[in-house]
């Protein structure tokens, strides 16, 4: 069965009017409802970058938990924000952006690839401390629009880095949407018989028109878990100006009835959560 990974925090993160935090709440705990095996929901990073993402404290503690199967997965930007987010029990995931692209590291996280990898291995420990699991997302995994060095051999070098420090899950993120099929093939079909032992996911920021081949490219050589965003809405907003969507939920959904994958997901439910979405993410 496909891992779906919901992620309402890169849907939120840049929108351009400010969501309160009643707002988060209602949306968030409708998707509780649906049955997605992780929620991306928020974020433990400076209110100044990211000022939509400044309540995720808030929001914690009014969320419906209970009966729900879905995880919860909170993004950090350094130590400090793993250190604030260790702390709460409702979380099971730390989402940490590595990026390869030594520019957007520093444009994202204020850390060169050298130090962060130091933060990576300190964050590491701090989750076994505190019984939750990291998550490493590949930043930049498939180019970059800065003209820093990027080869699919860089990606790997830094996905073996991952897994000398025992992360149990990576993601390859195409933060800008510059991946093509072959590479993405190429990649998964490297990555995945190789690292059997880790879970190897795919976080890609697509277009309405291009969005099936990247996931079958990844889908094909063996990728079992995909993050998506409810009609596609979010992106990155440190990357560029412009922001790039997110894959559609309700695209991979068709895409795995397609498909036969088996899903666990409550339909009523996540009809009613795509209609509080045209009020949450309204012009």
């Amino acid at each position: 069965m496909l891992k779906l990974v919901e992620c309402p925090r890169d849907a939120m993160q840049g929108w351009h009017r400010m969501i309160s935090t009643d707002e988060k709440v209602q949306y968030l705990n409708s998707l509780l409802k649906v049955g997605f095996d992780t929620i991306d929901f928020g974020s433990f990073v400076s209110p100044k970058a990211i000022p939509q993402m400044a309540d995720t404290k808030d929001v914690i503690p009014r969320l419906q938990l209970s009966g729900s199967r879905s995880k919860l997965l909170a993004i950090v930007a350094n130590l400090r924000g793993a250190e604030e987010a260790v702390v709460f029990d409702e979380i099971n995931y730390l989402g940490f952006p590595f990026s390869i692209s030594e520019t957007f590291q520093l444009r994202n996280t204020n850390k060169t690839i050298a130090e962060s990898l130091e933060q990576v291995h300190s964050m590491q420990e701090l989750c076994i401390k505190n019984r939750k699991e990291l998550v490493i997302y590949i930043s930049m995994g498939f180019g970059n629009p800065y003209g820093d060095p990027y080869s699919p051999e860089i990606v790997l070098q830094y996905v073996e880095e991952m897994v000398k420090m025992d992360i149990g899950i990576i993601s390859l993120a195409d933060t800008v949407g510059v991946a093509d099929p072959a590479t993405i093939s190429g990649l998964f079909k490297h990555l995945i018989p190789a690292y059997p032992d880790v879970e190897i996911g795919a976080h890609f920021h697509a277009s309405p028109y291009n969005w099936e081949e990247k996931v079958l490219a990844a889908y094909e050589q063996g990728c079992k878990r995909f993050d998506s965003s409810i009609k596609g809405i979010g992106g990155c907003p440190m990357a560029k100006d412009e922001l790039v969507g997110n894959l559609a939920t309700e695209n991979l959904i068709a895409f795995c009835h397609q498909r036969k994958e088996p899903l666990s997901l409550d339909m009523t439910a996540l009809r009613g959560t795509q209609r509080l979405a045209d009020a949450v993410f309204k012009a």
